[in-house]
């Protein structure tokens, strides 16, 4: 609401072409909050609003835009000026805003920007997607080890502009070659002593991330060991960029989507919901919905072929969803557990004896807590149409073995998923669930022929 009341009078500033307020309008705000003003004008409206501001701010605002709205501007606006924003982009941010724009766009804004920049692009564009090369920035503020504190400050203070951050400063031989790591802390806290060499503050044990690296890995090392930003090497140990915090958090936002998604039995997303076409949205649903479906079928089929005892004990019937839904929930609790520990870091795949270990115990002590509680219903609720005890046992039993049945399956499946190579999410709750499903049904089955006869 708040927004909607600033429109008619930036429109006012934009049909007045009221330089001077329109550029007060752009500074007086966080960034953030100047973009969130302008979210009821057309993509035209606010290029033409921050077009008059100066370059940093003007790059600032439009990093707040929705994706679409930068879109929009890049394919719309006069591509000279949008040369020069491109070029004050932080180096990752354009190279990911380009690769979603259509190639003869991109190939005419390329003409128009410096040719280290151009250069800088198209090398960022080669790493694949999902890699630490493909989120790093290359603006990284590297020294030489034998400045003294006294010239290391002066070179960073005429250069500071160009690093996206300085809270880690890299120290590099002269084949750019990573050799040490001075904080900004430390730098500042050696000013007492301006002439000693950085050599002697430098730290040597460094951790790194590799331009091959996959970027859920480097995510969980940053998190792992709180670090601000982590440098990344080629194959030589030559620094090529590092990988910052926001982007680390943007990882693992995108990572813990995708295996949301996946959890879900949904094939991942390439937009957001909403962007996301209905056809493209049905197929995606549907792959899995598929599988499920053919899951569910082997269940009626399993069924059917105890047709005759189930027409012989008809009061086995109404505990079916019972048994099937208690290993199912089983399976997809120790699906979740161990797919996020897998993802976190918190296990690896030569734990796999004490996981199996630790859910059999875990599977024993629900199994027999819900077999406990299911032999409370059966001769409480349904004592009139269970012969005896031994038919008043099968129920108990047979939660005792699929409840088991189910926190394994659940638990083993991802870590094979994970020896495979492959993202262990895909094991997704519905997929265990399917499983154990068919497994309920002839344990419950084989437990009741094996009492009752």
């Amino acid at each position: 609401m708040i927004n909607t009341l600033y429109l008619p009078e930036i429109r006012e500033m934009l049909a007045e072409q009221n330089v001077a307020e329109l550029r007060e309008f752009c500074s007086a705000l966080h960034p953030a909050r100047t973009a969130e003003f302008m979210d009821g004008l057309t993509s035209t409206e606010s290029w033409g609003v921050i077009r008059v501001a100066d370059r940093p701010i003007r790059k600032e605002i439009f990093t707040y835009f929705d994706i679409e709205r930068q879109l929009e501007i890049l394919r719309t606006q006069d591509r000279d000026e949008l040369g020069e924003l491109i070029t004050d982009l932080a180096a990752d941010d354009r190279v990911d805003i380009l690769n979603e724009l259509e190639e003869e766009i991109v190939d005419d804004l390329l003409m128009r920007i410096p040719v280290e920049e151009r250069r800088d692009i198209l090398r960022l564009s080669q790493y694949p997607e999902g890699t630490a090369g493909a989120v790093m920035t290359t603006e990284v503020a590297t020294l030489s080890a034998n400045l003294t504190v006294r010239k290391a400050l002066d070179e960073l203070s005429r250069e500071t502009e160009e690093y996206e951050t300085i809270y880690y400063l890299y120290i590099v031989d002269d084949d750019n070659q990573l050799r040490g790591l001075v904080s900004a802390r430390q730098l500042l806290a050696a000013m007492r002593t301006p002439d000693t060499q950085l050599v002697d503050l430098m730290e040597t044990d460094i951790v790194a991330a590799n331009v091959m690296d996959d970027q859920e890995e480097v995510a969980n090392k940053v998190a792992k060991l709180d670090l601000l930003a982590i440098p990344v090497l080629d194959a030589e140990r030559h620094i090529v960029g590092i990988i910052t915090h926001d982007d680390i958090i943007d990882v693992v936002r995108e990572e813990a989507t995708e295996d949301a998604h996946r959890i879900a039995a949904v094939d991942p997303l390439d937009e957001s919901y909403l962007k996301t076409g209905v056809l493209t949205l049905s197929w995606k649903r549907g792959i899995w919905l598929g599988i499920l479906f053919i899951f569910a079928l082997l269940t009626a089929l399993a069924l059917k072929q105890y047709d005759e005892k189930l027409e012989a004990w008809a009061w086995l019937v109404p505990f079916i969803p019972l048994v099937i839904s208690s290993g199912g929930n089983s399976g997809s609790q120790s699906a979740t557990l161990i797919i996020t520990a897998l993802a976190r870091g918190h296990v690896t795949l030569s734990d796999w004896w004490t996981i199996v270990w630790r859910e059999l115990l875990m599977g024993m002590l629900l199994g027999g807590a819900l077999g406990l509680m299911g032999y409370l219903v059966t001769v409480t609720l349904f004592s009139s149409t269970i012969p005896g005890f031994l038919g008043a046992s099968v129920v108990p039993l047979t939660l005792f073995l699929v409840v088991i049945s189910g926190t394994l399956t659940g638990s083993i499946l991802p870590l094979i998923f994970a020896r495979l190579g492959w993202d262990p999410a895909m094991m997704s709750n519905p997929f265990v669930a399917g499983i154990i499903d068919i497994l309920g049904i002839i344990i419950y089955m084989n437990v009741a022929i094996a009492i009752l006869l």
